[in-house]
């Protein structure tokens, strides 16, 4: 309800995948040359003592941010989010000590917590995922104020796109389309049979159903598994994250990082693939995705929030939701946002009470149809 192998601890951890890679292989290679290329240009760069990009920011905090989004020179943010942005919702993370999926998975017998997303292991025993994707099934939850502040940005003509590590499809709910997102590490939208000779595909609803009449989803054209299109342990990102990455990323004005870890790959690089002058906003519980020591001198990756050389990277320690409520303080958007959430959760409520009046009507239709048959009979 979009990993790792490398370790993600957080409260906004990113959706199970492993370090995947795209199924074109030469996107990823390409995509490798790049993020070297990236590396040796910010190398020569700050030992030959250039600058290091041009500062955008007046001052490195929020309402410095906010002023350069006023300003008019930002016109193509990309927001990258894991699931800190939906911990608000009732959706757990991964890796939080008591309360993070993993530590509560002990019902299903597991050999080791991250076996529940292995490919390998779901092929043999598909049970336990389906089984946990019933309690975590898209469409239980509500998008959060973190969401809806994204939906804005689109609104506003200011979002380039939304890379997603989540599987939880909130971002949809919350009004984003096909068009403004990657899901980095797949989705629920749609389901594959798992056999590559067979590859056929399935819709929400399909699977759906089968996940809550308790069946095992089988692929009705050659039996084998049906797997929703989320990236497992052993399988390939999709090929859209490797294209569009390259396009977006260089035309990026503002990156939004929101409830990840950035610890797992290759989501993580996308930081350093945007220009030496972008400022990057972190929105998270604790400052992450920092170099390793003297690689941020050599321009290499990660954030500096604290060095004497920080001019572009901004770190706002708070939840996700009330990071995003501030900086809609900071940019006169408050009330319109606090709008916009009780709309919307409005709209689904309402969704949601007549779906359940027609689940009984129904209900009560088919029990009076069953004691007709019966007075009948008798």
């Amino acid at each position: 309800m979009s990993e790792e192998v490398s370790k993600r601890t957080e409260e906004e951890t990113d959706t199970p995948v492993l370090e995947g890679q795209s199924d074109d292989s030469s996107g990823e290679e390409e995509a490798s040359g790049d993020t070297e290329m990236d590396f040796l240009r910010n190398l020569f760069s700050r030992t030959l003592g250039l600058s290091p990009g041009e500062k955008e920011l007046d001052e490195l905090t929020l309402d410095g941010v906010a002023r350069y989004i006023l300003s008019g020179k930002c016109k193509n943010i990309i927001c990258m989010v894991g699931a800190g942005i939906s911990t608000s919702a009732g959706i757990p993370d991964f890796r939080s000590p008591g309360t993070g999926l993993y530590a509560n998975l002990q019902k299903f017998n597991l050999p080791y917590p991250e076996a529940i997303f292995q490919i390998d292991y779901f092929k043999k025993h598909p049970e336990p995922f389906f089984a946990l994707a019933r309690e975590l099934y898209p469409g239980q939850f509500k998008p959060t104020v973190c969401h809806y502040f994204i939906k804005m940005l689109k609104d506003k003509g200011l979002l380039r796109r939304c890379y997603s590590q989540n599987i939880d499809t909130l971002e949809r709910v919350a009004g984003l389309e096909g068009e403004d997102l990657i899901e980095a590490h797949g989705t629920f939208h749609t389901s594959h049979c798992v056999s590559f000779l067979c590859r056929k595909e399935y819709s929400m609803d399909w699977m759906k159903n089968k996940i809550f009449s308790e069946d095992i989803p089988k692929c009705d054209s050659c039996g084998n598994l049906v797997k929703p299109d989320i990236v497992f342990f052993g399988e390939n990102l999709p090929s859209r994250f490797f294209t569009s990455m390259k396009m977006d990323f260089p035309r990026c004005d503002l990156l939004i990082i929101m409830g990840t870890s950035l610890q797992v790959q290759p989501f993580a690089s996308l930081v350093s693939r945007v220009s030496n002058s972008c400022p990057r906003l972190l929105i998270n519980m604790e400052k992450t995705g920092q170099s390793e020591f003297g690689m941020g001198l050599l321009g290499f990756g990660g954030m500096d929030f604290d060095s004497d050389k920080a001019y572009r990277d901004v770190a706002h320690l708070s939840t996700c939701d009330d990071g995003c409520m501030a900086l809609a303080e900071h940019l006169g958007w408050k009330a319109e946002l606090e709008e916009l959430v009780k709309h919307e959760h409005a709209l689904i409520d309402s969704k949601d009470a007549k779906k359940k009046d027609k689940e009984v009507n129904r209900s009560s239709k088919d029990t009076g149809a069953e004691a007709g048959k019966s007075d009948k009979t008798e």
